[in-house]
């Protein structure tokens, strides 16, 4: 089942059922060593899966979920190696897309526990934020039974933040939409903002190459007659070049990104030069993504 989230639709399965999650590596063409999260519809269903919850991440999950961010806490005996990658940690989070929290809920009527959903697009590409999107991506390679929930753009666009909650501080292994400034309040601590590179505990979108549309992205040097371009909407589009997206803010850049991509391999193009957004917040998670998606050129 593909279904939308407030970050990006995701390509779904039942989190206990390995031959299901086998389907979900399968279509996705992901290697099997590569964790996925578990979807669930409330804090209740967190001891089914973690143990040993710290304090500080309660009080994440009791501020940010539902919502755009991912807790890596220890594995119960219900998170098997199929769903952490062989890890003794799980990842979880509450989507607060409506349909997402609809669908969990009635999963879980049916006596389900939580769904893992990786983003509905092949291994490496652009994740989809609609889900005309998903059919392009993913449509050969769904059976019949296969379903798409539309539930329209998401508003996020980029991927949840991920945080590492099994140390006696956080360690934010993937920024998104909850930022390290909006963390940092709330646990009134200072974090370690050098995550990338550094951290070995295995999480989603990690690789140094990642999000790639099919185009090759540039984020420095000057377009040509012919190439793509983005950037916020006061920076003019040089002459001859084929504008991707305008956006008028952070926010609005994080929204449009993955469909700006997307337009490009539609139109067909091979080069697209970006003027990433400056400053903190959502911009340090636009630009995470920007990085992976330029990496090898």
């Amino acid at each position: 089942m593909v279904f939308p989230t407030e970050t990006v639709y995701g390509l779904g399965a039942d989190a206990t059922n390995q031959e299901a999650i086998d389907s979900v590596y399968k279509v996705k063409g992901r290697p099997t060593g590569h964790p996925l999260i578990v979807h669930i519809s409330d804090v209740l269903f967190l001891a089914e899966w973690a143990r040993d919850v710290p304090e500080y991440a309660m009080k994440l999950s009791n501020i940010f979920w539902p919502g755009p961010m991912t807790l890596v806490l220890p594995r119960t005996e219900l998170a098997k190696n199929f769903i952490t990658g062989g890890q003794d940690n799980v990842a979880l989070r509450i989507p607060s897309h409506p349909v997402a929290l609809e669908l969990l809920k009635e999963f879980e009527k049916l006596g389900g526990l939580g769904v893992a959903a990786p983003s509905a697009n092949r291994f490496g590409k652009v994740s989809p934020t609609t889900a005309l999107a998903v059919e392009i991506e993913l449509g050969e390679y769904l059976s019949n039974s296969d379903l798409i929930l539309d539930g329209g753009t998401s508003k996020v666009g980029v991927e949840s933040t991920i945080i590492d909650c099994t140390s006696e501080l956080p360690v934010i292994l993937r920024p998104g939409g909850v930022t390290a400034e909006m963390i940092q309040e709330v646990l009134e601590v200072e974090l370690d903002l050098g995550f990338v590179a550094n951290k070995e505990t295995k999480v989603p979108g990690m690789l140094l190459s990642h999000y790639s549309p099919n185009a090759k992205v540039f984020l420095s040097g000057t377009p040509l007659p012919g190439d793509g371009f983005i950037a916020l909407s006061h920076i003019p589009t040089p002459e001859k070049v084929i504008r991707l997206a305008s956006p008028i803010n952070v926010k609005e850049y994080a929204q449009q990104l993955y469909s700006a991509f997307r337009l490009a391999d539609s139109k067909r193009l091979k080069k697209i030069f970006v003027r990433p957004p400056t400053g903190k917040g959502l911009a340090i998670a636009v630009n995470d993504r920007l990085t992976k998606a330029a990496y090898d050129t």
